[in-house]
């Protein structure tokens, strides 16, 4: 990393480079023997009050004191991705928004305000693509009146990572002392090589509908109320995947939302039991297929950071990270 002018370390950013990805080194122990340097790469997302904020692409943010800072410069946005499909943030934002629609919603502005009963963070939280039409702090205490009349926390859904995400927002959330709860990670990949896995989809059994035997299977379901089910159906053109057990639980089910050149995958789960049988891919598989035959050419999908199999599952199917997103709470 190359912050040297004729051999001299250089600070080359300012106050004014707020929103712009930076590059910075900071150095323990300023003056003082054996220091060591720290390289950061992020977002610059606030200076004020002698204090750096840095958003890291997975949402991380890192707090400089200025006096630590010896070197710094704005550097260009990350290089387009070699692997995958090309994809804007909004548009991918939008699609996912799409594939699972709350069962009331609200305009503010350009945010869309989401609830279903409290049935996952993604139904009942902010989409805030675009200006809420008033100052910060008033359109998010309209946020926490509409949720609290409503019995449900208040949540705002972000990104970050990717060109046009939201890391200022994050950083402003923060400092408002609201709280991330979950990170994940939003990855892209061709789809036909998800149709082309070698796996035996002869055990798949695909719906347009969900039935009780699938819910049995659904760990997010809980009591299935019509909120989940009016959730779960949502989508421009959706599919149900089933692979049948020995009892009344299937052995994996899986999910997948149709929307012009994008299929999302989502609920794909395995019965412990029935695990390291190639089911997930199973699933996967045919369900890229029938998206296939519906003209999509392209795969999205979401899986939280601490899943590491799930990660490696999808890594090996030609999935890669587009962007993060993160729920923020209301203190």
């Amino acid at each position: 990393m190359e912050f040297t002018a004729g051999g001299r370390l250089e600070v080359r950013i300012t106050p004014d480079d707020v929103g712009k990805r930076v590059s910075v080194r900071t150095v323990d122990a300023p003056g003082g023997p054996g220091h060591e340097f720290t390289d950061t790469v992020g977002v610059l997302t606030s200076w004020t009050g002698g204090v750096l904020v840095i958003t890291r692409r997975t949402g991380e943010t890192v707090h400089i004191a200025e006096s630590s800072l010896v070197a710094g410069k704005v550097v260009p946005p990350a290089p387009a991705r070699r692997r995958g499909p090309a994809a804007r943030f909004e548009e991918l934002a939008r699609v996912m928004a799409r594939a699972w629609q709350p069962v009331e919603s609200e305009r503010l502005g350009d945010w869309e305000l989401r609830a279903s009963s409290g049935f996952t963070r993604r139904a009942n939280s902010v989409l805030p693509l675009g200006d809420p039409g008033m100052e910060l702090e008033a359109a998010l205490e309209r946020v926490r009146d509409w949720y609290g009349r409503r019995g449900l926390p208040a949540y705002v859904q972000t990104a970050t990572g990717a060109a046009g995400t939201q890391e200022e927002l994050c950083a402003e959330l923060e400092a408002r002392g609201w709280r991330r709860e979950v990170s994940a990670q939003v990855q892209v990949g061709g789809l036909a090589p998800v149709g082309d896995l070698d796996a035996d989809v002869t055990r798949v059994e695909l719906a347009r509908t969900v039935d009780e035997t699938w819910l049995r299977r659904y760990q997010r379901s809980g009591v299935p109320g019509p909120h989940v089910l009016q959730v779960l159906g949502s989508g421009p053109s959706v599919w149900f995947a089933t692979v049948p057990g020995t009892g009344e639980v299937p052995a994996a089910i899986g999910r997948c939302v149709v929307d012009g050149r994008w299929a999302g995958f989502m609920a794909v789960e395995v019965d412990p039991e029935y695990r390291r049988q190639g089911l997930a891919r199973a699933v996967m598989a045919a369900l890229a297929r029938r998206a296939l035959e519906e003209g999509a050419s392209a795969a999205w999908l979401q899986v939280e950071t601490d899943n590491g199999a799930a990660r490696a599952l999808y890594g090996g199917m030609g999935f890669a990270v587009h962007h993060h997103y993160h729920h923020f709470r209301a203190a």
